[in-house]
């Protein structure tokens, strides 16, 4: 299984009087503000407290969670949020999320197998709320959802993941090969 690698982030440009571009297109921005988060939010007291509780956590089967500095870094600055688009998706309905990797404590092993297929690590981000699948983040900060349908592609980063889940941009399925 393997996500398209061909989109990676590039560094921010300039425009042409030397202000950078906004972080996230204007929707996208406004469902995070509304939903709490600003420039610079990071707590990253509530980001060790999550990762404590998955790492401590082991299923009936003996699973248990990876944490690294990528989904410690992106629960510092998103957790906990509740975010709510607003209007119509693109390409599909826009995702209702929750931020709390707690949603995924009980998918270890769901997640363990995942990370095997891809070469990485995965650990969990939040929730769709509406479709109750899981998001997860990878060690390099690709971002994933993983419902009844199957695995999903959601993005290169949280940036760009949050981007098409609030907007409604479908996600690539994962695949064998």
């Amino acid at each position: 299984m393997h996500p398209d690698n061909a989109t990676t982030p590039k560094p921010a440009a300039r425009h042409e009087h030397g202000a950078t571009p906004a972080r996230f297109p204007v929707l996208v921005d406004a469902a995070l503000r509304a939903a709490g988060w600003q420039p610079g939010r990071w707590d990253i007291k509530q980001a060790e407290i999550w990762a404590d509780a998955l790492r401590e956590h082991t299923s009936p089967a003996g699973h248990r969670h990876t944490v690294f500095p990528a989904a410690v870094e992106a629960w510092a600055e998103f957790g906990g949020l509740r975010i709510t688009p607003s209007g119509p998706g693109r390409q599909i309905a826009p995702a209702t999320l929750h931020l709390d990797p707690l949603h995924g404590l009980h998918h270890a092993r769901t997640l363990g197998d995942l990370g095997r297929a891809l070469g990485t690590e995965i650990c969990p981000l939040g929730e769709e709320t509406d479709t109750a699948a899981v998001l997860a983040i990878d060690t390099e900060g690709r971002v994933y959802t993983l419902d009844h349908t199957g695995d999903w592609y959601a993005g290169p980063d949280i940036d760009h993941a949050l981007a098409a889940l609030i907007t409604g941009i479908e996600p690539v399925r994962l695949t064998a090969g």
